[in-house]
């Protein structure tokens, strides 16, 4: 007998849904069991998990031999998702089979099965849940740590499952079960504010606190130079707390990414917070991009809508730090391996840390620097130009003696900062609102002024002749290249939005520029 089972599997970040054929027939004194259409190892050793399983729950089968195809039968099946939908397909196929086919014909299932019957947890719950929605499919099975996952996703009836039992003994009408209710916007927005780090635990170093205003409020990347132990890390591992919070919209596109990854906690429905992804100096260029021979999202993906910090940025593999640039300018990664091609989103905000020198005290007023210029400068070009210049803010952090540390206030909070960057944030969504989304060069909607493009920098960001003038200099003295003026003008542009300022002036364009360091030729000579 035939029986057909709804269930979906990952490419890249999309589910795709998948038929679960299933014939049962006699077959004199050989019985066998076959799986066709493109199985990988995980899916053919689903045979054994899945007899197992049926003993060891009390199921007791004729032998027949059984034929499970997996359709389309050109897409490669990856992963121990399709347990569960083969063992109910399985049990189906049977003529004694008491299930409510109507009920069957409306559902889906996915999950992986242990040798006792325990319906263990997969990664993507929320995909296809969103994919089954899509399809018109009525009620949703899967594991019970996936369900608040799956149920974030409305219209659809999710049912969490621990045993087979449970989910058989449902389909043949002997139990009832009750679908998972999530409720998502209170859920969501309860935990948006809650951090544990704080801007008030800083003393003194106002001007980089300035530095990170700037950039949250405008989606800028930031690097901090300083001496060990001034405070980069800890100032950055503070920056979520001072972005604006997630939308809806964004935290669902964040939560896929970390669902299809198998990041999420079992309790979670939603991620409400911006990520802070901060990789290892020795992680690989596949580990940061992402892919490998089954596709993993890599740590770009998870930063998205967050921060990626990257600290002791010259310890970086340069090849890795190159595969920075254009997700840089695009916010999206294609990652093409022989096997598949797909195309990620990938806006992040980049907060990188380093050492002025190799000892790490060039310039620092406590500590003497026992480095060359030469070994200065190779140190210096560890980061390649074209990198630094898609780095809008280049930022210094000097020491605070003990004397003023130890009598100093708390500093602001991160609320208060907040407040003043979901003000300029909301200034330039109601700038950006207008645009056609075909004006973003392909990249989506326009949400923050490190996005903008060159067109809109002559509409938004056009200064006026005394800025215009300053500018010109700054470039001729720092031999800037046409993108870093092109930053420039973007962190200009945020300032003047802090400021409640509709036109940029010299003093935006002042700060703009002293944001830019790393830009300087001098910097193997000079003190910080």
């Amino acid at each position: 007998m035939l029986s057909q089972i709804n269930s979906a599997t990952l490419q890249g970040l999309e589910a795709i849904p998948i038929k679960v054929e299933v014939d049962s027939f006699s077959a004199g004194l050989q019985p066998r069991f076959t799986i066709v259409g493109l199985p990988d190892n995980a899916v053919k050793e689903s045979q054994e998990r899945v007899f197992a399983a049926l003993r060891l729950n009390g199921f007791q089968l004729s032998k027949r031999s059984i034929v499970v195809n997996l359709a389309p039968a050109d897409l490669k099946k990856e992963g121990t998702g399709l347990d569960l939908p083969i063992t109910i397909g399985v049990l189906s196929s049977y003529d004694t089979c008491e299930f409510d086919r109507e009920m069957l014909n409306h559902s889906m299932f996915i999950g992986e099965l242990g040798l006792d019957g325990t319906v263990m947890p997969i990664k993507g719950a929320l995909p296809i849940a969103i994919k089954a929605r899509s399809m018109g499919i009525q009620n949703l099975f899967v594991p019970k740590e996936n369900e608040r996952e799956a149920a974030v996703v409305d219209n659809v009836s999710v049912y969490g499952i621990r045993k087979l039992n449970e989910v058989t003994d449902f389909l043949s009408g002997q139990t009832s079960l009750q679908p998972t209710v999530v409720n998502t916007r209170e859920e969501f927005f309860a935990n948006q504010t809650n951090y544990s780090l704080d801007f008030a635990d800083v003393k003194g170093q106002e001007n980089v606190k300035r530095a990170f205003e700037v950039a949250a409020s405008g989606g800028h990347n930031i690097i901090l130079v300083g001496s060990p132990g001034c405070g980069k890390s800890m100032m950055a591992k503070r920056l979520p707390s001072i972005l604006p919070p997630l939308s809806l919209h964004e935290s669902l596109e964040t939560t896929q990414i970390h669902s299809i990854a198998g990041k999420l906690h079992k309790d979670t429905s939603l991620i409400s917070q911006r990520p802070f992804r901060a990789p290892h100096h020795t992680v690989s260029d596949v580990a940061l991009v992402g892919g490998g021979n089954t596709f993993m999202p890599g740590e770009i993906c998870l930063a998205h809508n967050g921060v990626l910090f990257l600290d002791e940025l010259p310890e970086f593999n340069r090849s890795v730090l190159e595969t920075l640039r254009q997700p840089l300018e695009d916010r999206v990664i294609t990652v093409s391996r022989a096997r598949y091609n797909f195309t990620l989103p990938c806006s992040f905000m980049l907060v990188a840390s380093m050492n002025p020198c190799p000892c790490g005290y060039h310039g620092d007023a406590l500590h003497q620097c026992v480095c060359t210029p030469g070994q200065i400068q190779r140190y210096m070009n560890k980061i390649s130009g074209p990198l630094l210049d898609r780095i809008d803010i280049q930022c210094e952090v000097q020491t605070v003696p003990f004397a003023k540390l130890s009598k100093m206030k708390p500093g602001e909070s991160s609320a208060t900062i907040r407040e003043r960057v979901i003000a300029a944030r909301k200034i330039q969504e109601e700038r950006f609102s207008s645009l056609p989304t075909g004006e973003s060069g392909g990249r989506g909607r326009i949400h923050c002024n490190a996005q903008m493009t060159e067109k809109m920098l002559h509409e938004f960001a056009e200064p006026d002749a005394q800025s215009l003038e300053m500018l010109r200099m700054a470039m001729e003295r720092l031999k800037l290249s046409a993108r870093a003026y092109n930053r420039i003008l973007k962190v200009a542009r945020t300032i003047a939005d802090l400021e409640g300022s509709e036109n940029i002036q010299a003093p935006h364009i002042a700060e703009a520029i002293g944001y830019r360091n790393l830009d300087r030729g001098d910097w193997a000579e000079r003190g910080m």
